[in-house]
């Protein structure tokens, strides 16, 4: 490389940023035109455009692709030491106007060529500068998921290796793209989420080698047979955490890369080097979880939502600089590695001379460097490219070979496609973790229970066990107490009987005088008083006794009472340990259930990880009527585990999830308050009413109720996209747009026309209002309720697909028209040129893309009716019809073109005072 940038940095100040242009055709004449504008803004930063939604690659069509062509910035390095001495006499070849982005070559000192170009960075331009115009809008869109290629071709020793790898250690200044771009992807990703992962090659002889690892020296190529994406599964990853580690990484693999001292340059490198970084990004809101229903466990996965995955690639492609042997003097080795490069670098001119022609072959298998660089020309990656020239007129004819290749290189067109896909993996490992923190809780919310169980049974017969005893207890000492208090009466009674009958017997012994006698008469009557009052104690303490005994039945009978209450609690607390013992075997049965679900679904689970690119392929082919059919599918399946078919190897058609799952439930989930449950739901509606057998039953269901209630209601911008999708699909039968147009539809789409600024969602609303516009009955409604306004104000979007619908309806619309003039009712003037709508269509009506110019070319062949003529050659339309007459490339339109100039005389009239025709 040239000492101007191996020694140093590049001198002068920073200009204003002006990032290269994605779209514009370039011509390599003398004075070329200017770029169209950039994707980007003046400040470099991204703009929400429709550019950033990508496309898919391949022969498959995606209608999200944009079209983006290679940008091409020239940079020139300043005279070297050699040259200052060996060219002091002569001027500079190149002369640079950086302000106009114009280079001019000088053939001699009176004749020069004039190029245009993205950028023109002249030798005082700093590697700063250099970054921020070729490399931070590609890396910028690497992160945003898209893939992105830097490259850099020149003659050898004109600074392109200074440009991308210079690792500036002694002057950050010097830092190159390499550097310099990742540390901007290390600044803008999350280490928790997202990861960086780098692999460093050289092309070396046809052979990749690993930069990395050098025993890894014949690293094969694999294209993907179905998309044609190329990957190299061998080379060696290593994953970023840190700059400093990047930065250790470049200084390895530029030890182990080849490079000659040559007459042109003193350290020239032999082999192109490729530096891949992969980039993954989890998107932010999107993020997956399980939550369990402990009250309806048949239902265990209540939410499923797989985190959404962008992976972006960044490829830094430093080629090995062309050089003519007679000027850099290789021989032996060198010379074979010299004409490999060259015969490298010329395959790569013939392959970007292709693309920029338009051929029907590209020769890309011609050389290891081509198939690698692939997607990078007419592939899905945004590439810039920066030519490197020098201002020596010695290797004039080598600048002048580099400038056409980057002119031609302007030509090529890329479909820059974003790189997104569901982390099923992830979701797998998410849903495992779940499934066994469920059943951990599941086995100890059964062990509790149990424990529980063993408790209450142990505490109930504890308690019946006392109860009993104490029972038992008091009834033997009441029964011990009777006992004794009546042993103890009775013997008292004896004593008594005793005594009295030993004084009978001393009375009846006793003899005596008169005296006597009449003592022992009285003697007599006092004992009778003494044993009639005796007598009578006993026979109170008798009643005393019985009125106790009594008392200790009735104590016997409220302890037997207790008892007897005491047996019945002990039922009814056996009964509860019945009841308990059932709620366990209940408890065991839906653990048995509960652990058939969670078989059927692992098995699911370990489905959707193969399913997983087949998903993402449907999802790309889906077009604008059938959209989000693959995911909404997927998720109805896991939320209803046996709305799926084990047996078949794809995933369930919408036919059978609607025939398994049933329209009322799909449509009663529009009113859920989970946001999410109502988008997938106004999926899966969106996908039934793309079939033509299902529009009835939907409608019938109240459907379309639903859907113009969430397009007025919701704020959420998807549902109401995917909403009005799904009335643009029900829009397609007759019998629902009279329906539609009944219930306010067209206010409604109009509001949202108003309101909303996402193309996709434009698109939508765009589609349905064009299909109501074929309806011959209902022109002057729609018109009368704003329909046509709203289909002309959404022209401000300027996206290609929302046009082309515009397009579509004022082509219907006209159709219309034209048919009820045909079929001779009374029209006055066209609602369509009341509404202003005819200036937009003349602007339109040679619009590049196909689609929108073919309708708009209808639109006005039907608008040529005898009472518009005079407001159709007012405003500029005649021209254009006579050269739809002329050049329109469809036979039908030009025929009818041909049919309404001949037919009307006002036209005729018109044409033959402008002396044309037709």
């Amino acid at each position: 490389m040239a000492s101007g940038y191996r020694n140093g940095s590049a001198k002068g100040g920073v200009k204003v940023d002006r990032p290269l242009s994605v779209n514009s055709n370039i011509r390599s004449s003398s004075i070329k035109s200017k770029p169209s504008p950039s994707p980007y803004n003046s400040h470099g930063l991204r703009r929400s455009s429709p550019g950033s939604l990508g496309g898919s690659a391949g022969p498959v069509k995606d209608d999200s692709a944009v079209s983006g062509r290679v940008r091409v910035a020239v940079r020139l390095r300043p005279r070297n030491a050699e040259e200052l001495v060996a060219d002091a006499d002569f001027a500079d070849c190149v002369e640079l106007q950086p302000e106009l982005k114009r280079l001019k070559l000088r053939k001699n000192n009176w004749d020069s060529d004039t190029y245009e170009f993205d950028e023109v960075l002249t030798e005082f331009a700093s590697q700063k500068r250099v970054y921020e115009v070729v490399a931070k809008p590609v890396v910028e869109s690497v992160l945003d998921g898209y893939n992105g290629t830097v490259m850099a071709y020149g003659q050898t020793g004109t600074g392109k290796t200074f440009t991308l790898g210079r690792l500036g250690e002694e002057d950050t200044a010097d830092r190159g793209i390499m550097v310099r771009s990742m540390e901007d992807i290390l600044a803008d990703i999350s280490p928790e989420t997202d990861s960086v992962s780098v692999s460093y090659l050289q092309l070396y002889m046809e052979t990749i080698q690993d930069l990395l690892d050098p025993a890894n020296d014949n690293i094969p190529i694999v294209e993907d047979p179905k998309t044609g994406d190329v990957s190299l599964p061998g080379a060696t990853q290593v994953e970023i955490r840190d700059q400093q580690s990047f930065v250790e990484l470049l200084r390895l693999g530029e030890a182990h890369r080849f490079a000659a001292n040559t007459k042109l340059n003193t350290e020239s490198s032999r082999s192109h080097a490729i530096l891949m970084v992969h980039v993954k990004r989890s998107v932010k809101g999107r993020d997956s979880f399980l939550s369990s229903d402990n009250e309806n466990t048949s239902h265990l996965v209540k939410t499923l939502k797989p985190p959404l995955l962008r992976k972006g690639k960044l490829v830094v492609v430093d080629l090995a600089g062309s050089e003519r042997i007679d000027k850099s003097g290789s021989e032996g080795h060198t010379l074979e590695e010299a004409k490999s490069i060259n015969l490298s670098l010329s395959a790569l001119g013939k392959c970007i001379n292709a693309l920029a022609e338009n051929s029907a072959h590209v020769p890309v298998r011609d050389s290891k460097l081509t198939r690698l660089l692939r997607d990078s020309f007419g592939g899905t990656a945004r590439t810039s490219l920066v030519v490197t020239i020098g201002p020596s007129p010695r290797h004039r004819g080598e600048t002048a070979s580099t400038i056409m290749f980057g002119q031609r290189a302007m030509k090529v067109e890329n479909m820059v496609r974003i790189k997104e896909e569901f982390d099923y993996k992830s979701l797998a490992r998410r849903l495992d973790i779940q499934l066994d923190k469920l059943i951990a809780e599941n086995e100890r919310q059964q062990k509790a229970f149990e424990d529980e169980i063993g408790r209450i049974t142990l505490d109930a017969q504890n308690r019946i066990s006392a109860a009993e005893r104490s029972h038992a207890d008091a009834l033997e000492k009441e029964r011990l107490k009777y006992q004794r208090d009546y042993m103890e009466s009775i013997k008292k009674l004896e004593e008594q009987w005793a005594i009295e009958k030993q004084k009978r017997s001393n009375n009846q012994n006793g003899v005596g005088t008169k005296d006597g006698c009449l003592d022992k008469t009285c003697n007599g009557e006092d004992t009778a008083v003494s044993i009639s009052e005796e007598v009578a104690e006993v026979k109170k303490e008798l009643e005393n006794e019985l009125r106790l005994k009594k008392a200790a039945e009735e104590e016997v009978n409220n302890l037997k009472s207790q008892l007897a209450q005491w047996k019945r609690s002990e039922a009814a607390g056996n009964a509860e340990i019945i009841k308990l013992r059932k709620m366990l075997e209940d408890e065991a049965h839906q653990k048995m259930k509960l652990e058939e679900e969670i078989t059927i679904l692992k098995s699911q689970l370990l489905q959707l990880s193969f399913e997983a690119e087949e998903t993402r392929r449907s999802l790309d082919r889906g077009g604008p009527g059938k959209i989000f059919n693959g995911l909404d599918s997927l998720v109805t399946q896991v939320r209803h585990p046996h709305a799926r078919d084990p047996g078949n190897g794809h995933k369930a058609s919408i036919a059978k999830l609607f025939e398994q799952v049933g329209l009322q439930k799909i449509l009663s989930l529009l009113e859920s308050e989970d946001a999410d449950v109502r988008i997938h739901a106004v999926k899966v509606v969106a996908n039934l009413a793309a079939e033509e057998a299902n529009q009835e039953k939907i409608v019938e269901a109240g459907g379309l109720t639903s859907l113009l209630m969430l397009l007025s209601s919701s704020e959420d911008e998807m549902i109401r996209r995917v909403a009005a999708g799904a009335i643009a699909n029900l829009a397609m039968n007759e019998k629902n747009q009279e329906l539609i147009m009944a219930q306010g539809g067209i206010n409604l789409l109009s509001m949202t026309a108003a309101d909303a600024e996402d193309p996709q969602t434009l698109r939508m609303v765009a589609g349905a209002i064009a299909n109501l516009c074929g309806n011959d009955k209902l022109q002057t409604k729609l018109r009368g309720e704003g329909g046509i306004k709203a289909l002309l104000g959404m022209v401000r979007c300027g996206h290609p697909d929302v046009l082309a619908q515009v397009a579509r309806g004022i082509a219907n619309f006209a159709k219309c028209e034209s048919r009820a003039s045909t079929q001779g009712a009374k029209t006055g003037k066209s609602l369509l040129i009341d509404d202003g709508a005819l200036p937009w269509i003349v602007q339109n009506a040679n619009n590049e893309a196909s689609p929108i110019r073919r309708h708009i070319e209808l639109a006005l062949c039907h608008l040529a009716q005898h009472v518009n003529a005079k407001d159709m050659i007012s405003g500029g339309a005649l021209w254009e019809l006579v050269r739809i007459s002329r050049d329109c490339s469809r036979e039908d339109i030009r025929n009818l073109a041909h049919r309404t100039l001949t037919s009307s005389p006002t036209f005729q009239a018109e044409l033959r005072r402008l002396r044309i025709e037709c």
